[in-house]
């Protein structure tokens, strides 16, 4: 499949997130989702973050194996939530569950740095020679237990977490910034609600169910620490 082949099915994904946002606004709470996400769906090579043996499958609106019983979420997901998180060109973000790379790229086209945490060393490993080769110098990725964030860079402009725990992580809520936004699954495995979390200038949280979602679980607080890949 050449380059050309791909470049028509990014296009036609983009195209069907635009005709199903339209089915969902009132979910996502607008009509449309900003065009500086759908540029950067548009650009960045979704079938360079997946196994070979499914880039054929690479631009359906479907989740897809990457391996160790994970997925990447399908294209629609991975745009919605972007787009939650209202991404400003100098803002710092804190991902929780890098995967292959795949979110961690569309974010590094719309902010000003992504920090990344991912629990499984593989796919750290194989999500870093991604990134660096399709050139993305502003992510920066660690392997240890999302639960606890990436103190050392706090406070965050942004949270994004791919992974579902019960509750939103009391750390995650630590290391946002006053005025800071995170996007979140939480709950249990059959009934996860996609949460938008905002913090105000007091450090309160509101949330805001958004659509039900299904993730793999975030791993909590008693899992190994933070090692450095």
């Amino acid at each position: 499949m050449s380059a050309v082949y791909f470049e028509d099915q990014r296009r036609e994904m983009v195209a069907a997130i635009r005709a199903i946002t339209e089915d969902v606004s009132a979910e996502v709470g607008k009509p449309a989702l900003d065009e500086r996400v759908l540029r950067a769906m548009a650009k960045v090579p979704r079938h360079e973050f997946v196994p070979v043996e499914v880039q054929p499958y690479a631009y359906l609106n479907r989740p897809l194996p990457i391996g160790f019983d994970k997925t990447i979420s399908q294209p629609l997901i991975v745009a919605v939530m972007t787009d939650l998180l209202e991404p400003k060109p100098d803002d710092v973000v804190l991902e929780i569950g890098t995967g292959l790379g795949y979110q961690s790229a569309v974010l590094a086209e719309v902010v000003g740095r992504v920090y990344s945490v991912e629990i499984i060393d593989e796919l750290a490993q194989r999500a870093m020679q991604r990134l660096k080769q399709q050139g993305y110098t502003n992510v920066e990725v660690r392997v240890g237990n999302g639960y606890s964030g990436w103190p050392e860079h706090a406070p965050f402009d942004k949270v994004m977490v791919t992974a579902a725990p019960d509750l939103i992580p009391p750390p995650l809520i630590n290391q946002l910034k006053a005025g800071g936004r995170m996007v979140i699954p939480v709950g249990l495995p059959d009934a996860q609600q996609l949460l938008l979390a905002e913090k105000d200038s007091n450090g309160r949280i509101a949330t805001k169910e958004m659509m039900p979602v299904r993730f793999s679980l975030l791993e909590d607080a008693d899992q190994p620490s933070f090692r450095m890949s």
